[in-house]
């Protein structure tokens, strides 16, 4: 039954985001859609990189990556896998395979580790989070402490800050934090449009304040909240972050070391900055496959020297800035 409603939601999800994609091309954003935008605000990162895996490793529909010790981890959703890669994208080795056992997986999404190197993996669609060390054996599942009333059903983007298990909960429309032994410490938002609502999460992301930013992808625009799940206000775009959004189906988050946030802008196949304000500072990206375009982006993942990684879904690739 868990399986079902999640494909329902994630087919729901799907015919939203082509219905949205429809509506931009007839209301004449093709320019914005499908031609790169120069970079035309200061502090934007420069492109590096594409890593695609090698012949007979290559990504399909990567959705999400993390710098876990000296390597880059895929979540390598479609060959129902994790790819791991140097930072100069040399593949090193890949784990897992497709089924609903440990070590196995039937959509791999969210990709975060821990300060031993352990890599945590979300599994959408089976509902669980899987705990390998870092040669890709698995340890374990994430086992929540109060097993009766075990919250995670439909784990989308994960990510570990001060040993904190921080997790988007897609169908639940809640962000949970636990710590690493599997206490929940915390729960964010309920369904809803309202200010401190969530619409289909999908990612996650801490400041250097600890504030929480979420990608509340249904709902067109990042909300932060205080460390204690305070909200505080919306990020979409507009001035004050209450106007029209510039965002459709915003997905991948994340906060550099100048306090700038990220925001992979996955229908418009764009990557926005903004800074403290919630001003835009920087755009860069549009639809196509040239190495500074993306078709469908997806996670995003900061790294401590503020490197860039986009998971580029449909062109099976992740893209690195720096």
């Amino acid at each position: 039954m868990k399986k079902r409603n999640v494909y329902i939601l994630s087919s729901l999800i799907v015919l939203l985001t082509v219905a949205a994609f429809i509506l931009i091309y007839f209301l004449n954003l093709q320019d914005k859609v499908k031609v790169a935008s120069p970079v035309d605000l200061d502090g934007a990162p420069e492109f590096s990189h594409l890593i695609y895996g090698d012949f007979d490793n290559a990504l399909d529909k990567p959705m999400d990556a993390a710098k876990i010790g000296e390597f880059l981890y895929v979540s390598d959703t479609n060959n129902k896998q994790v790819q791991v890669f140097d930072t100069s994208g040399t593949f090193i080795f890949k784990f897992g395979k497709e089924g609903d056992g440990e070590g196995e997986f039937m959509f791999p999404y969210g990709i975060t580790g821990d300060k031993k190197g352990n890599i945590y993996v979300a599994d959408l669609y089976n509902g669980n989070i899987s705990i390998f060390d870092k040669k890709g054996k698995f340890i374990s599942y994430f086992k929540e402490t109060d097993e009766k009333n075990s919250v995670i059903k439909a784990p989308g983007g994960i990510r570990i800050f001060d040993e904190k298990l921080y997790l988007a909960d897609i169908e639940q429309n809640k962000v949970f934090i636990f710590d690493l032994k599997g206490k929940k410490l915390q729960e964010i938002g309920t369904p809803g449009t309202e200010d401190g609502q969530l619409r289909a999460p999908n990612a996650v992301t801490v400041d250097r304040d600890d504030n929480i930013y979420v990608a509340d992808s249904g709902n067109q625009r990042i909300q932060i909240f205080t460390k204690d799940g305070k909200y505080l206000r919306n990020v979409n775009g507009s001035k004050d972050g209450t106007g029209s959004s510039v965002f459709v189906n915003p997905r991948g988050i994340a906060v550099d070391s100048r306090g700038i946030l990220y925001v992979v802008n996955n229908l418009t196949h764009f990557v926005y900055g903004f800074n403290e304000k919630g001003e835009k500072v920087f755009e860069f990206g549009g639809m196509g496959d040239a190495n500074e375009q993306f078709y469908l982006p997806n996670g995003l993942f900061v790294d401590q020297d503020d490197q860039v990684y986009i998971t580029d879904t449909l062109n099976q690739r992740v893209v690195v800035y720096r």
